[in-house]
């Protein structure tokens, strides 16, 4: 089993790791449309600790978006190259990551993360981070809102309520996904607006809450650290 090295100029605390986030936030793009939601490939990104054995593993899985269909999907493990510190989660994993989506066979189009894009802390969630290191156009979809509130929203399938930060910037939105049940939570990333956004997300979510593409990353992810934990 190869394990993913973390690199040699990897912040090492939170005050470098603050200090990479603040350089990379300034180069996130929003005021792309992104990619048409019903075309090309989209990839979901997700992956799974094993905090004993400090190992993360990553899937990266990419399917056609019309049909939703898989095409092709990668795992990569690696050891947690950062410890656990709330609003700094994607340097526990990036580099795995990475090397997921560095192995898939075919361009992974927009890229779909469990997790945070502009709706972070400080504006910069793994959807952004992801985005801007590769370049690829990046939206976060997310089963908890983490810091932000929102509004009351109506009960039917593409309701939406705005996530507010304090200043009143729309950093998210509150969006259901299926008719009486509880939305997901999304934000732009990366060379994609939060309109473009929401409607991948209701196209990847035809019959359940999460998107088809975090359905098999998550999948995935599980089974390659079942598979590394054993061996």
């Amino acid at each position: 089993m190869k394990i993913v090295e973390v690199p040699a100029d990897w912040p090492a605390n939170e005050e470098a790791a603050l200090a990479v986030q603040d350089e990379l936030r300034e180069r996130v793009v929003l005021d792309e449309p992104g990619p048409p939601p019903g075309t090309g490939p989209v990839t979901g990104v997700d992956v799974a600790y094993d905090d004993a054995r400090d190992i993360v593993a990553a899937a990266a899985v990419v399917l056609d978006a019309a049909t939703l269909e898989v095409v092709a999907q990668s795992t990569a493990i690696g050891r947690v190259s950062f410890p656990y510190v709330p609003g700094l989660l994607a340097f526990r994993e990036m580099p795995t990551v990475l090397a997921a989506l560095e192995a898939l066979p075919v361009p992974p189009g927009l890229v779909v993360c469990d997790g945070y894009g502009r709706a972070h802390p400080r504006r910069f969630g793994l959807a952004s981070h992801l985005g801007v290191v590769t370049g690829l156009p990046a939206i976060g979809v997310a089963k908890n809102p983490f810091v932000f509130t929102h509004g009351e929203l109506g009960d039917r399938r593409g309701d939406f309520a705005p996530l507010r930060a304090d200043d009143g910037e729309e950093v998210g939105r509150a969006l259901r996904t299926q008719s009486g049940v509880k939305p997901v939570y999304v934000s732009a990333g990366h060379r994609v607006t939060l309109e473009t956004a929401c409607a991948h997300v209701l196209h990847l979510t035809p019959r359940f809450r999460i998107p088809e593409t975090t359905r098999h990353a998550d999948a995935l992810c599980r089974k390659a650290l079942l598979e590394a934990s054993g061996s």
